[in-house]
């Protein structure tokens, strides 16, 4: 099993289980912008509690946020209703491909569930989970910060949430 970590410029870490028997085309896009750095310097732009924290695309640019172009083409989504058989459920602790309305969409962001989210299961890519309680605690914390809203986006946290780098964890 493949793993990352994701150390915020904070200090507190979320360790990530990566699942490549249900989303081998999500592990494997996800891991080229981990092995290429992409992620270091993004924030957690879009958080909402009792659902999810999104990342992987944006840049804190205060008061807003700035759009980091992505480096790779859209990749297959991995889920159900997509014809790909995906059984790794959207509950608490489960890391997944964001995308827009269009299926095949999805380039570098990802959201973390902070709670069970069986209504996204069969229509986004779950790619793996938080290995720990400590990384689910960091995750319903973030989600949890005070958020406004700036030229059509929504759940800005006040307090930019930064990743600081996500990494590759040997076994």
């Amino acid at each position: 099993m493949k793993k990352v970590k994701i150390e915020l410029k904070n200090g507190k870490i979320m360790n990530v289980n990566l699942n490549e028997e249900a989303a081998p085309v999500s592990v494997e896009n996800f891991l080229k912008y981990v092995d290429d750095g992409f992620y270091n310097g993004l924030c957690f732009h879009r958080v909402i509690p009792g659902f999810m924290i999104q990342g992987g695309g944006f840049t804190d640019d205060e008061p807003g946020i700035k759009e980091r172009p992505t480096t790779y083409p859209p990749i297959k989504g991995e889920f159900n209703s997509n014809g790909v058989k995906n059984d790794l459920k959207h509950k608490k602790g489960v890391i997944s491909m964001a995308r827009t309305f269009i299926k095949d969409s999805a380039t570098s962001q990802f959201f973390i569930c902070v709670a069970n989210c069986d209504y996204l299961d069969g229509e986004y890519a779950a790619f793996g989970t938080l290995a720990d309680e400590e990384s689910l605690k960091v995750a319903v914390n973030i989600s949890e910060v005070s958020t406004h809203n700036w030229r059509g986006y929504g759940d800005i946290p006040n307090d930019p949430v930064v990743i600081k780098s996500i990494t590759r964890i040997d076994d």
